[in-house]
């Protein structure tokens, strides 16, 4: 057994009650997260001539198909976890207490982005590159959320910043005694997310990455990253080929990074002028905006 003088002692709560509500801090680092990427990409599309509140607008309807589709790629790939005799089927609304994907929230919010993104009159992949370095903060933040539920946890580390587990914890893994330290995954990818956002935002003043090629980099760097940590993590996941599920999402994530901006480089080469479609800008903006082809 570690000697855990010097480790990250795990918090003993994960809710707290409002009168009769019971609050999740899953709940509320998933809630400050998305406020958080709406008001960066908000301001991100101001500075490009975008009117205020536009990311509003999209994220009304990118955020509820990102949650539906985030809660459907977890628990396709746990379906043991929710389908079991005597399992109560209702836990698999129950977003509340943790399971949301990454990979299967970006692939639904990405439709629901597009569909927001056309009703506004706004580039779709304008309002991406826009929200991306948000998206990264906001998973930066989430994964806090996984910290106060004691889940999502790495193999077991001597080092000092090892993670404290309670025993009695259902995610602990049986037969290891009680004490022992595992690697804070969520804290690695938290920090690989939150020097993710410092990196694109500086590469993005120094190139201006538009056309989707901002939105390709935040794949890419994500994916890298959930590479290393997803090759930790211990929780029960759906092995195919020897990788873990979310394993082979990451390197689909890369491959389909590469293709966009070899892709979107093709189609656009030139400087984006206007993150409105053509015939679509407001009145501001059109007075003063360059109008170039509708692609995006």
């Amino acid at each position: 057994m570690n000697n855990i003088s010097a480790s990250i002692p795990s918090p003993t709560v994960s809710f707290f009650d409002l009168g009769p509500f019971r609050i999740h801090f899953y709940a509320l680092f998933i809630l400050a997260g998305i406020v958080l990427a709406i008001w960066m990409a908000n301001r991100r599309l101001n500075k490009r001539g975008g009117e205020s509140g536009v990311a509003i607008d999209i994220a009304l309807w990118a955020v509820p198909f990102g949650i539906v589709g985030g809660r459907i790629f977890h628990v396709l790939t746990h379906l043991n976890d929710y389908f079991y005799a005597g399992a109560d089927i209702s836990a698999i609304f129950r977003v509340w207490e943790g399971g949301l994907a990454i990979y299967g929230a970006i692939a639904f919010g990405l439709f629901g982005a597009w569909i927001g993104a056309r009703i506004a009159g706004v580039r779709f992949w304008s309002f991406v590159d826009a929200v991306a370095p948000g998206v990264l903060l906001a998973q930066a933040l989430g994964r806090w959320g996984n910290y106060f539920n004691q889940e999502l946890f790495g193999t077991p580390t001597t080092l000092p910043w090892g993670l404290e587990i309670d025993s009695t914890n259902p995610a602990y893994p049986l037969g290891l005694p009680a004490g022992v330290l595992f690697h804070p995954t969520f804290l690695y990818e938290s920090m690989w997310s939150i020097f993710g956002v410092i990196l694109l935002l500086n590469l993005d003043k120094r190139f201006e990455l538009r056309w989707g090629k901002m939105f390709a980099l935040y794949i890419a760097f994500y994916s890298i990253g959930r590479i290393w940590t997803e090759s930790l993590r211990i929780d029960p996941s759906e092995v195919i080929l020897g990788l873990r599920t979310n394993i082979w999402s990451a390197l689909v994530g890369i491959v389909a990074a590469i293709v966009i901006w070899r892709v979107q480089t093709r189609r656009h080469p030139g400087l984006e002028t206007s993150i409105y479609i053509a015939g679509k800008e407001p009145k501001s903006a059109s007075e003063s905006a360059i109008k170039v082809d509708s692609k995006a």
